[in-house]
């Protein structure tokens, strides 16, 4: 045995019982005694799966992964887990967000596992991996999949999920046929990959380069494009170094590592999902994150990346113009340039040949998109909380607005009157969507960027005041408030609003407040009752019991690192169990 560092030592090394049947049941694999020579044992985490149309080629991916842990000396083996496709999981694949990193978390700590390779694409599933990864705590490189090609129809380039929306906005308008908008289907999305706007996913795989967890340039390469399989081949032999030398997750996602990313996030117009998503990857590794952190950080990051929907790129776009790495070196007097990545490296060395070569997607400092970061957070007292907008994708003239509320009480309600050209809405209404949080939803859908009513589509109003408690699509456009904190299913001020009432934004201040007098706020709140749980049992049950709010990142109460190590380590455990039973022998 080379090391006795190695957690599979505990399952494979020595003459007990347990050793012999590890072994035994391997090579019915068919491998040979050499694997058992103290060569690291690589865990492939695959989210592959043909509902997650995202991820379907990691299946490919992971072939060459392995290549290079075997070129690097290590033993590759793959594992499933559950996979989180955002298009077809209903209600919202945020829901099982939280089961998804318990079960990579369960199966790298239960596994004969000394490093991983994270192998994901679909919004849910890196963050998910980010937080089981760092919650088991054993070394782990990011693969992510990659975003598909850019679609062209009838000589116009469309990008998913943004151009599904102004399509279908189009059709409701009359501007465009029925006809045309299936005929449009067939181009929409013409490779494997993720969204090739700047949505969830394009902006995760952003945050999981800018904190150090996949080698430079990972998160822009298209999925068709060789050079994403030569990266995961290159992070298969990575891997194996940073065993040898116990990089892992909490040595790179530090503090500092979380701003890099959060500035990043900032400067290319990300989802505002990153903001729950980086709350819990916070909270796994005990690092003290708070939502007014993301709004400190957007005053002084200038947006500088032109892509959908901040903008009017690509990813491709990106990729060709430097990608992340030429983003980071062109803010890098705002980073923390001596965090660590996982090629051992810091990232003022992995930036410092960076080069932007194309100045029309990625901009100067100087020349900005915009002058602010892409997400704002606000406060008032119908978000005491907190709440949060996309300003570099919402219509200038409606950043300071005061407005009639138009309420739905839930999203049922919110369709089937939507349409009605009976419905009391202006261009100047606030429109209100509750039952769409954690608890409400459930799993917080992405429900809150809700339709321009048909009655103001007619007269040619392409945008109002939405508000929610939801979540809304990275790829999607709007002056749309989210995250409001606390929800109203638990009785948050977003219950307590009728039609009716003012309510005034403000972003330049970051104010959200409901205009209403101090005694009939707290008559409304004194009047209210919550409505039954959606889950008696099951998965669900323990996702209404245990969730937190948005602006904790809405993981589970038990799985946030409150600085006391409760978990055991089962390979000192399983070595521990070997001695005593070798002893007895």
């Amino acid at each position: 045995m080379k090391s006795k560092r190695l957690r599979s030592h505990a399952w494979f090394s020595g003459l007990g019982r347990d050793a012999f049947v590890h072994r035994a049941y391997l090579k019915s694999e068919g491998f040979s005694e050499n694997v058992f020579d103290g060569r690291p044992v690589i865990g492939i985490c695959n989210s592959w799966s043909e509902l997650t149309t995202c991820n379907l080629h990691l299946r490919q991916v992971a072939q060459v992964v392995k290549r290079g842990v075997l070129q690097a000396g290590g033993l590759p083996l793959e594992f499933p887990t559950i996979s989180l496709g955002e298009v077809m999981m209903k209600p919202t694949s945020m829901l099982y967000r939280n089961l998804m990193a318990m079960d990579v978390e369960e199966m790298i700590r239960a596994n004969p596992i000394d490093g991983v390779v994270l192998l994901s694409g679909c919004d849910k599933t890196t963050p998910a991996q980010l937080m089981g990864a760092a919650s088991a705590d054993v070394p782990a490189i990011m693969v992510t999949g990659g975003p598909m090609l850019t679609a062209r129809w009838r000589g116009e380039e469309l990008g998913s999920g943004t151009d599904a929306f102004r399509l279908w906005d189009a059709v409701r308008s009359g501007e465009l046929s029925e006809d045309e908008f299936l005929e449009a289907e067939n181009h929409f999305a013409r490779s494997a990959g993720h969204c090739m706007v700047m949505g969830t996913a394009s902006t995760m795989a952003a945050m999981a380069e800018a904190m150090g967890m996949t080698l430079p340039g990972c998160a822009c390469i298209p999925a068709a494009d060789s050079r994403r399989l030569a990266i995961a081949e290159a992070s298969g032999r990575e891997i194996v170094s940073m065993v040898h030398a116990d990089i892992r997750p909490s040595k790179i996602v530090t503090g500092d590592a979380i701003e890099n990313a959060i500035r990043v996030d900032m400067a290319i117009g990300g989802s505002t999902n990153a903001v729950v998503h980086l709350l819990a990857l916070a909270g796994r590794l005990g690092l003290r994150l708070e939502l007014d952190d993301f709004d400190r950080l957007s005053r002084s990051t200038p947006c500088i990346v032109d892509l959908k929907p901040s903008g009017e790129r690509y990813m491709e776009d990106l990729y060709y113009a430097g990608g992340i790495p030429a983003v980071m070196r062109e803010i890098q007097a705002l980073l923390h340039l001596s965090s660590l990545a996982v090629n051992g490296k810091s990232l003022g060395d992995n930036i410092a040949n960076a080069e932007i070569f194309d100045e029309s997607v990625i901009r100067s400092r100087n020349t900005p998109l915009f002058s602010e970061g892409g997400t704002v957070v606000l406060r008032g007292n119908l978000a005491p909380q907190g709440a949060v907008l996309k300003q570099t994708a919402a219509s200038r003239h409606l950043l300071h607005h005061r407005g009639k509320a138009l309420v739905f009480n839930d999203r049922a309600d919110m369709y089937q009157r939507i349409d009605s050209l009976d419905l009391p809405v202006t261009k100047d209404s606030v429109l209100v969507l509750k039952h769409a949080g954690p608890l409400g939803g459930p799993g917080m859908p992405e429900w809150g960027n809700l339709p321009v009513p048909q009655k103001l589509l007619d007269i040619g109003v392409k945008d109002v005041v939405r508000i929610s408690d939801g979540r809304m699509s990275g790829t999607a456009f709007g002056t749309v408030v989210l995250h409001i904190a606390p929800e109203s299913a638990i009785g948050g001020p977003l219950a307590y609003v009728q039609d009716g009432d003012f309510i005034s934004l403000d972003v330049a201040n970051r104010r959200l407040d409901l205009e209403v007098e101090d005694d009939e706020f707290a008559r409304r709140r004194a009047s209210w009752r919550p409505e039954q749980p959606q889950y008696l049992r099951g998965y669900g049950r323990l996702f209404l019991d245990h969730v937190l709010q948005a602006d904790r990142g809405c993981d589970f109460d038990f799985l946030v690192n409150d600085g006391i190590d409760n978990a055991r380590d089962d390979a000192v455990y399983f070595a521990e169990l070997g001695s005593r039973q070798s002893s007895r022998q």
